[in-house]
């Protein structure tokens, strides 16, 4: 089974919020998933609130991508945002 971590749509018309998810590569994208590592709002979480917010469980997405997971590219994005990438990155090395 080929685990991905990818991003899962929610919230409204035109006004998305996306979860993270560590997912089979071969469900839907709005389907099954293992476990919910996080979340992003591209557009804010209000009207008053126009940045995009990222909130990442920085330990969860470090133990998927240590078991092998794969990343999509905008989720990589978020994870280098985040600073799990670097985690990630700095455990590999040693």
């Amino acid at each position: 089974m080929a685990v991905k971590l990818r991003l899962m749509r929610m919230g409204k018309t035109k006004q998305p919020t996306y979860r993270l998810v560590a997912a089979d590569g071969r469900s839907p994208r709005d389907g099954r998933f293992i476990e919910i590592v996080g979340t992003y709002a591209p557009r804010g979480r209000s009207a008053a609130e126009r940045e995009a917010v990222v909130e990442i469980d920085n330990a969860k997405a470090v133990k998927w991508l240590r078991q092998g997971a794969q990343a999509t590219e905008r989720v990589e994005k978020l994870l280098r945002r985040s600073g799990a990438w670097e985690e990630f990155e700095g455990q590999a090395a040693k």
